[in-house]
């Protein structure tokens, strides 16, 4: 069953896109300002990457609606958070189903809020199921799930999202015994506007920085876990579009 059409006249959509423009923004720099997630930084240039996906499979669903790294535009950004924690009520295969049946639970979702476009009941999110990901601003994040697997499940951007390529969510365990949650995308930026903010001021960047570290910081809260490891962010910007 879809969603219902949003018939709402266009001006009151502009002012809804106005008031979670300022609201949401506000309480996220507030928020930044005030709450920074403890975080170890990397960031590298390459003019090529080791290993990237295979960006030109076929990926379930309408592809005319997909939004792949060769429809964006500028660098390629392959971006990995990471957290690990121990000691806690769900191990890797428990978290990401627990995921899967609520994003929301570990969004911050005053910044961020996950809304499905159909409903399935109180379903998990399975291969196909598109959700637009809510963000303060000009732009909203459509995607739709194209992998689901027992310990991870992977999203693909969708015309109109600010970035064109894919992101994962992963959980494992490691040599220690602790599981480790990871965030992974590789995407390039889906409009010139977003590229400004991204590639040449600091805005994007940073409030895309805070809207993952808290995620990775809410998924310990949910498995009720002792964290072991601050947040890891890696960077690395890929030069060039030969391969996508």
């Amino acid at each position: 069953m879809t969603a219902p059409i949003d018939r709402d006249p266009i001006p009151n959509r502009r002012m809804r896109l106005l008031a979670r423009w300022g609201l949401g923004s506000g309480i996220a720099v507030v928020r930044y300002l005030m709450h920074r997630v403890p975080m170890y930084r990397r960031n590298r240039r390459h003019i090529t990457e080791p290993v990237l996906p295979d960006f030109s499979r076929v990926l379930p669903g309408d592809p005319d609606t997909l939004q792949r790294p060769a429809d964006g535009i500028g660098v390629l950004y392959h971006r990995r958070y990471t957290v690990a924690y121990t000691d806690g009520t769900m191990g890797p295969s428990e978290l990401i189903q627990t995921l899967l049946g609520n994003l929301n639970a570990a969004s911050p979702v005053e910044f961020s809020h996950f809304e499905p476009l159909s409903a399935r009941d109180g379903d998990r999110l399975g291969v196909g199921d598109e959700l637009v990901v809510r963000l303060p601003g000009p732009w909203d994040g459509p995607v739709r799930i194209v992998a689901v697997e027992d310990t991870c499940f992977r999203l693909a951007t969708l015309r109109g999202h600010m970035e064109a390529g894919e992101i994962e969510f992963r959980a494992f365990r490691n040599e220690h015994g602790w599981t480790v949650f990871q965030i992974e995308s590789w995407a390039r930026s889906g409009d010139r506007m977003f590229r400004l903010l991204y590639d040449r001021l600091p805005v994007a960047r940073e409030l895309q920085l805070h809207m993952w570290s808290h995620f990775c910081q809410r998924v310990v809260r949910i498995a009720d876990g002792i964290v072991m490891t601050n947040v890891e962010m890696h960077t690395c910007a890929r030069d060039g579009t030969t391969g996508l």
